[in-house]
């Protein structure tokens, strides 16, 4: 249940995010933060009172993915310096392992994980809420479309251009960026680690009874 809240919070932080107003988005960053906490609380309470399920273990991650996607493909509504090519990196990354943790149950195996994964999922959902609150900062404001041209799609060079620039918030238009780049870096290198300790399970036979 906590794993469907965690879901069904997705639209209402959404309508949030993209009213575009001060007061939205901060009401936005709150249900984010209520949905992040039920991911703890869930992993919390299914250990306490030993109700670990293998439909718990596959829909609490599921829910974690459609949380923290959609909250980087509202940033990229929100900010012109955010590339899109970050966000394909971590929706590949979260459909791979998403189809690896089905092939897993499928084959009544476990998908072997790793702290580090756990920790990109918390530095993700970390980033998120420090970028949402660069953002509420930004509606005191500084206009970051037109103080640079954002034309471009690496992005980095437009960053160089700013932190090299005598811009009075350079820090605050570019913060968002370099964290989405940490993120990235990260997924992409968590991923990496997913594939290369679990990539028998994408042989086949892709059940655990033959024939099926």
């Amino acid at each position: 249940m906590l794993s469907i809240l965690r879901i069904v919070l997705i639209p209402l932080f959404l309508y949030l995010i993209f009213k575009r107003t001060g007061e939205a988005l901060m009401w936005g960053l709150a249900v984010f933060i209520i949905a992040s906490f039920t991911d703890l609380l869930d992993g919390w309470s299914a250990r306490k009172l030993q109700q670990e399920t293998s439909i718990g273990q596959f829909l609490d991650p599921l829910a974690d993915k459609f949380l923290v996607i959609s909250a980087f493909l509202a940033l990229l509504y929100l900010d012109p310096l955010i590339p899109f090519w970050m966000i394909v990196i971590i929706v590949a990354r979260d459909l791979l392992i998403t189809v690896m943790r089905y092939l897993a149950i499928r084959k009544g195996t476990v998908l072997k994980t790793s702290r580090f994964g756990k920790v990109k999922t918390a530095f993700q959902m970390f980033s998120i809420v420090v970028i949402l609150m660069v953002f509420y900062f930004r509606f005191s404001g500084v206009n970051v479309a037109h103080s640079f041209d954002m034309d471009g799609y690496i992005k980095l060079d437009v960053v160089l251009e700013i932190l090299l620039s005598d811009h009075p918030d350079k820090l605050l238009i570019v913060s968002p960026y370099l964290m989405m780049l940490i993120v990235t870096i990260m997924t992409a290198l968590s991923g990496i680690r997913y594939f290369f300790t679990n990539w028998r399970i994408l042989l086949p036979p892709y059940s655990a009874v033959e024939g099926e």
